[in-house]
């Protein structure tokens, strides 16, 4: 018996259709590369002019958040460095 090309594709999109059709897992998640320094900002101390002592303690927390906040970004910098060493 012979059977017409017709038929013969309308088969073959049948089947690519329901291909499409049957669950798969989920594609897994991407992985993030990142290439680079970390942005690094100038360290600055706020200005300073107290009055009174009670300005003076503030302005002395004040100072020492910015240190600690300029120093972290050292860490940050310092940290990716030594991923990236390990890395090659």
């Amino acid at each position: 018996m012979k059977t017409s090309n017709f038929a013969n594709g309308l088969t073959s999109l049948y089947l690519t259709l329901l291909a499409g059709c049957a669950s798969a897992p989920p594609s897994p998640a991407p992985t993030l590369i990142v290439s680079g320094c970390p942005v690094v900002v100038p360290c600055q101390l706020p200005a300073t002019a107290p009055t009174r002592n009670g300005q003076l303690l503030t302005d002395q927390e004040r100072t020492e958040l910015a240190w600690a906040e300029c120093a972290a970004q050292v860490d940050r910098v310092f940290q990716h460095q030594v991923t990236h060493e390990q890395a090659r």
